[in-house]
């Protein structure tokens, strides 16, 4: 039996009547339908295939992927139109608003925030997210992430967590859910993703996470953190595709290594420990379901119900919308999924439901002319301030710094980004901010080819590779650059466990190999541990974001214009020594 007048969802008799009400008029499809949060994925607005969809799918939630603002909160209108139960209408933010929509503001990665003293940048993450997802209709936040990065060779959360200490994590975290909190009551949060990435490096959109903490480490980094937000009323937590095995072999003595399973589908992790042990009363929602570290350890027939058997309220997206909701129903006939557990999930989906108050028009539909805080010059401000305030100088062994333009105004660039498309480097917008903002700071930018450039421009012949490998004489090279910048944009998901520089070609003259002829700087704009491919830097800076706030900001510091405030973690050294020289 779901307290719903306990933490987190502190409801009244009214609303308690309008959750037992509204589940006493279900049938069981509807029932089995609210368990569900499904993707809209397809381009376009159809005001009848999303009727048609809901009438289909009697779904609890939604996510979507695309569309500008206008497109977002027409579609979001409309799926609450339809709707016969409100709907909880989900994003991810871990940065401000820029992956909700193209006009919405970025702040700061949770890296950056945890590279800024005190926790006012997360704060005004949180406040930006809360304000601009409102905007297009969204009331629930899959964030914070609160995973603790421990482990250099992750680049799942490497800029997702606010950093490796637990009591960091959590302020900065708390920080977040307070910038929700004060400008948006009607919008619940997420904590993720339990019970904790962030230890070992592999990525479960490819394979089963494993926290190898014992269960004595986690109780003192990831447990402290959780049990911490559960306290404050944390309303959700997202768990992952991510076993804890010491804490499984705890809680069921003697269970086979076979047996040790995601979080997602474990009972003694999400039932006994999460809701037992941490006291958490509020809804629990799986990460997508279309990860193989959860589709690849048993067969979906049995994963889809097994996540709600095991303890989650909720799955995140679905395969075959029919095909899920069947093998739900499956599970139910055979009573494997009890009565009592579809009830208890029920009830807390509707008990946050109506905490948000979702039940009242006014709060289901946002005003059109709310849109307008979307991007707004206060938004804007708050990622300058986060670049003025976070950028990090993690190592100047040999003094490079300041570099002066009036003395030293003759660049060698070398801008190495993530795998090309269709225009290669060239149509990477971010390479063009550096050369401008670079010019704008009095610099003569001479800019280095690279292999993919040459094939757009000159179609495939051997002769790239030959420039590729044209090397100046080391005299000449000195005599016409002052100074070199390598600058890293590289970020990837879900195609590798460990994303790592890869340079356009073998042997490329984008190499360091002018490292010792005029002095270098190396810059990140997304990961924090290039070091580890590129050691033999002398000076190295962490600008967190390939965004011109963030890009000027980061010239500003290396001319000597104002000062490096941000602090590296140790992890950004990736555990050798000679990353430090």
């Amino acid at each position: 039996m779901v307290n719903l007048k306990a933490k987190p969802f502190f409801l009244n008799d009214e609303q308690i009547r309008w959750v037992e009400d509204t589940i006493a008029g279900m049938t069981l499809d509807e029932k089995i339908g609210q368990l569900f949060v499904l993707l809209k994925a397809e381009p376009g607005i159809d005001e009848q295939r999303i009727e048609a969809t809901l009438a289909r799918s009697h779904q609890g939630g939604l996510r979507w992927e695309g569309g500008d603002k206008e497109a977002v909160w027409r579609q979001n209108t409309l799926y609450q139109k339809h709707s016969k139960i409100p709907l909880l209408i989900a994003t991810y933010s871990d940065d401000g608003a820029g992956s909700i929509v193209p006009e919405g503001t970025f702040v700061a990665t949770a890296a950056e925030c945890g590279a800024g003293a005190g926790t006012d940048n997360a704060y005004h993450i949180g406040l930006v997210a809360g304000r601009e997802s409102a905007a297009v209709g969204c009331n629930w936040m899959f964030n914070p992430v609160v995973d603790l990065y421990r482990n250099w060779r992750n680049t799942i959360v490497n800029t997702r967590s606010f950093g490796a200490d637990p009591d960091k994590v959590l302020a900065n975290a708390r920080a977040y859910i307070r910038g929700i909190r004060e400008t948006n009551p009607h919008m619940a949060v997420t904590a993720k993703h339990f019970p904790g990435d962030g230890v070992e490096e592999l990525d479960q959109h490819l394979a089963m996470g494993v926290n190898t903490l014992s269960a004595e480490e986690w109780e003192a980094t990831f447990g402290k953190v959780y049990r911490g937000l559960i306290e404050d009323g944390l309303e959700s937590v997202m768990v992952g595709h991510i076993a804890l095995p010491a804490m499984s072999r705890k809680l069921r003595p003697g269970i086979a290594d076979k047996d040790i399973l995601p979080a997602t589908l474990a009972p003694e992790l999400v039932t006994d420990l999460l809701r037992g042990e941490l006291g958490f009363n509020g809804v629990i929602i799986t990460d997508a379901s279309h990860m193989v570290g959860m589709t690849a350890r048993v067969k979906r027939r049995e994963a889809v119900p097994g996540a709600i058997i095991a303890g989650c309220d909720m799955f995140l997206f679905a395969n075959d919308i029919e095909e899920d909701i069947s093998f739900v129903r499956d599970a139910y006939e055979r009573g494997d999924l009890t009565e009592e557990r579809l009830s208890d999930a029920l009830h807390r989906i509707l008990g946050l439901k109506a905490r948000l108050r979702l039940y009242e028009e006014s709060v289901r539909f946002p005003a059109h002319e709310g849109l307008s805080v979307i991007g707004c010059q206060e938004h804007q401000a708050y990622a300058e301030q986060a670049a003025e305030s976070c950028i990090t100088l993690v190592k100047d062994t040999r003094a490079n710094l300041p570099i002066d333009p009036a003395r030293q105004k003759r660049v060698f660039l070398v801008y190495v980004g993530t795998t090309p498309n269709s225009k290669g480097y060239a149509g990477d917008p971010v390479k063009q901010v550096v050369v401008e903002e670079l010019e704008r700071a009095g610099f003569e930018v001479d800019l280095c080819p690279n292999y993919y450039d040459l094939e757009i421009r000159n179609g495939v012949t051997p002769m790239n590779f030959v420039k590729m490998l044209s090397h100046s004489s080391r005299q000449g090279f000195v005599e016409t650059h002052d100074w070199a910048l390598l600058v890293f944009n590289i970020k990837g998901y879900a195609q590798e466990n460990e994303v790592r520089v890869r340079w356009s070609c073998n042997h490329s003259m984008e190499l360091p190999w002018y490292n010792e002829e005029v002095p270098t700087v190396g810059m990140s704009l997304n990961y924090t541990n290039h070091l580890i491919d590129v050691p033999q830097l002398h000076t190295f800076i962490n600008a967190y974001a390939p965004h011109r706030s963030h890009i000027r900001a980061a010239i500003a510091k290396l001319t000597g214009q104002s000062p490096f405030l941000g602090k590296a973690e140790e992890t950004v050294f990736c555990g050798r020594w000679d990353t430090r020289l």
